[in-house]
């Protein structure tokens, strides 16, 4: 008996979806109480995977496991999801930690005098921001670009701009394998980094459609700060500490696939050069665990119930990773395979910024400026960019076309093996 005729579905879907699509409705409705609804959906998603399934292992799912008949025969290993989660907390309240070394250098009281004065101002942040990502994680980009923002519009800023914010770092980030931990997943799948960089012939386009409508949002709101104050004196020192943070993060994330290592190693080094206000790592706590289990909630969802690959998929996928967080998202897509890697990179980075919750850098901003925990008003002022999500992903597609790739997954020795039963129907699945 297969695992699909022992679990009843409710009207031909799995109670997984539902529960979880329960927990996105209440995110959406009690923006005041997100943590803990989100916590209450992954009790209810475990209560009833403990109770119909039997052979449903928490520590295996979380932690792993290895086979070691298996592995032997089929040299393969079963990572858990611990690895992702922690880094995911450990980014979220350390990039609050440097955002706040980066204000308190002064930098962003000095840029007044570096950005023009009218509609322009935002425009030039929102570059910026956007070029940032690249090679930074859109965590840190949006953060350092919040930062800026609400010293330069004297902490008037419009919630329109503030989602454009969070769109530019995922869009910045939607075409480097170093700029997303979504491209970064990619990477690590075995996705040539060269088969995601179209993505930003569809992230450019976005960025020129929604950054002019933000940023006359903005400038009609407050119009930034014509001048820097004239007694602004930047502390170098803790600007290097910045740059320490980031770039021991870089190596990290190349180097052990773990930048939250990086983050705190250099964190910690800083606290004994510049003081650190751990206030602000306090303060980011609940919004980080917000997330954690949001990605553990759809790491619990079955892989096998996601539509075949196809560019109708990667467009829907899109919209599904505005609720569905890009990470967890994107694993789902690995498993299934077959995808257009840099279409898909696209959407699901660039998609998570329709909704608050559906980026990590949505969330981090959130714990900046709370009032964008409002679903509501989310898409009313940043309706801007699901426009530019659609126009851009169909420039993209007239552009390049779908491209689908198989990708041989690697095994615990390092050679490309088999694929998991799960990811052979897509193999065998014709792309149009």
């Amino acid at each position: 008996m297969t695992l699909g005729q022992i679990i009843p579905l409710v009207f031909g879907i799995r109670p997984e979806f539902i529960l979880f699509a329960l927990t996105l409705l209440g995110v959406a409705l009690f923006h005041r109480y997100t943590l803990w609804v989100a916590l209450i959906g992954l009790a209810s998603i475990l209560i009833f995977k403990f109770i119909a399934i039997p052979d449903f292992n928490l520590s295996e799912h979380l932690f792993g496991h290895v086979d070691f008949a298996d592995q032997i025969l089929n040299k393969e290993m079963r990572v858990g999801e611990w690895s992702v989660l922690l880094n995911l907390l450990g980014l979220l309240i350390g990039f609050a930690i440097l955002s706040r070394h980066f204000e308190e250098s002064k930098i962003p009281e000095y840029l007044p005098d570096l950005l023009p004065n009218d509609w322009k101002g935002p425009l030039v942040l929102l570059i910026a921001v956007f070029v940032l990502s690249s090679f930074l994680d859109n965590i840190a980009a949006a953060l350092i670009g919040g930062t800026i923002a609400m010293v330069v519009f004297k902490r008037k800023v419009h919630m329109g701009y503030i989602a454009a914010i969070v769109a530019a770092s995922n869009a910045g980030g939607s075409g480097s394998v170093i700029g997303d931990t979504t491209t970064t997943l990619m990477w690590i799948e075995g996705v040539n980094p060269f088969n995601v960089l179209h993505a930003y012939i569809a992230a450019f386009t976005a960025l020129a459609f929604f950054s002019v409508f933000a940023s006359f949002q903005q400038d009609n709101y407050q119009r930034i700060q014509k001048d820097a104050k004239s007694d602004v004196r930047i502390d170098w020192v803790r600007l290097g500490v910045v740059a320490m943070i980031l770039l021991l993060t870089i190596a990290t994330n190349v180097f052990f696939d773990f930048p939250a290592l990086g983050v705190w190693v250099a964190i910690l080094i800083g606290a004994f050069i510049r003081k650190t206000d751990w206030d602000e790592a306090k303060h980011s706590i609940s919004g980080a665990l917000f997330l954690v289990a949001l990605v553990t909630c759809a790491s619990l969802m079955p892989v096998n119930e996601l539509p075949a690959a196809s560019w109708q998929t990667a467009f829907s996928l899109g919209f599904v990773s505005s609720v569905f967080d890009n990470i967890p998202l994107t694993k789902l897509a690995l498993e299934q395979n077959g995808y257009d890697w840099g279409m898909l990179a696209y959407a699901v980075g660039f998609g998570g910024s329709m909704i608050w919750f559906g980026s990590s850098a949505g969330v981090a901003i959130s714990n900046k400026f709370h009032e964008a925990r409002s679903v509501i008003n989310w898409l009313k002022s940043g309706w801007h960019i699901a426009v530019a999500y659609v126009i851009g992903f169909l420039v993209l597609l007239s552009l390049w076309g779908w491209e689908p790739e198989i990708i041989e997954k690697k095994d615990n020795s390092g050679h490309k093996g088999q694929h998991s039963e799960q990811t052979t129907p897509v193999q065998e699945t014709p792309h149009e």
